[in-house]
């Protein structure tokens, strides 16, 4: 084990085998700290509005230090973090404490399969999800927060809505991160198939796809360089699917379909 590794294993607590490959080894980490914050009162949080609680929730949680750590066995490669546990730990006290509730109301995802660069297939997932932030006195704001996730098994979905949800608290939160530039450093991803228009025919013309989904996959076709591709529309005709996507898109916008 390298000098890094050492140091992470020791701040971690313990270094444990994947199961997936047993040339690798996570670094896991202790049990979540107490953040010491208190319960609320017996009359109950203060009734301000959203904006005064979600800033006294920013007050409360000053700062999440990077307890977590990641590496594999013989490498130089560990690196500390603080994934949504962390991020819950510290918020999830001081939203009770001051009556804030933050719930997801809607969430849009798209997926795609991708290579890594050694050739292995995996599924990337995008969800852009909706949160609700509701005050102690009923009222809320709405924001959004997205999140990326590429895995080869069946935990894309969750990692993304992880990533979205982090994202949402410490950006929302405004706590420092102390983290590197985000080109630092990088997922060095393989080349993906050309998913062909047609296959997006079926999901651009049932009714039950998402003004907000057509937007995705104009923009999909056209980072493929496919909007000018002719399909068979709805009723039978020949169409350029970017014509047919742009076309449907407005019809469901204007339905309340988003």
């Amino acid at each position: 084990m390298s000098t890094i590794q050492e140091r992470a294993a020791a701040a971690a607590g313990r270094l444990t085998a994947n199961p997936d490959n047993e040339s690798e080894a996570v670094f896991t980490p202790e049990p979540l700290h107490d953040p010491g914050i208190p319960e609320p009162g017996a009359d109950g949080p203060e009734q301000v509005p959203v904006h005064v609680a979600w800033s006294r929730v920013m007050g409360t949680v000053r700062g999440i230090a990077k307890s977590d750590w990641y590496g594999r066995a013989n490498t130089s490669g560990s690196y500390q973090f603080r994934g949504v546990d962390a991020a819950l730990n510290a918020f999830g006290p001081a939203c009770r404490l001051h009556g804030v509730l933050v719930l997801p109301v809607k969430t849009d995802a798209a997926y795609r399969d991708v290579k890594t660069s050694t050739g292995k297939s995996s599924r990337e997932c995008t969800v852009t999800v909706t949160y609700r932030i509701v005050g102690p006195a009923g009222d809320f704001l709405e924001v959004q927060s997205v999140g990326e996730s590429m895995d080869s098994a069946d935990k894309g979905t969750a990692k993304a809505l992880s990533t979205s949800l982090r994202s949402l608290l410490l950006l929302g939160g405004l706590v420092p991160t102390n983290d590197p530039e985000p080109d630092s450093s990088y997922v060095e991803r393989g080349e993906a198939p050309v998913r062909p228009a047609v296959s997006y025919v079926d999901e651009i013309c049932d009714p039950r796809t998402s003004a907000g989904r057509l937007r995705q996959i104009h923009h999909e076709l056209k980072t493929a360089r496919q909007l000018g591709s002719l399909v068979t529309n709805e009723t039978g005709g020949e169409e350029s699917i970017g014509d047919l996507v742009v076309r449907l898109g407005k019809e469901r916008a204007a339905g309340g379909a988003e």
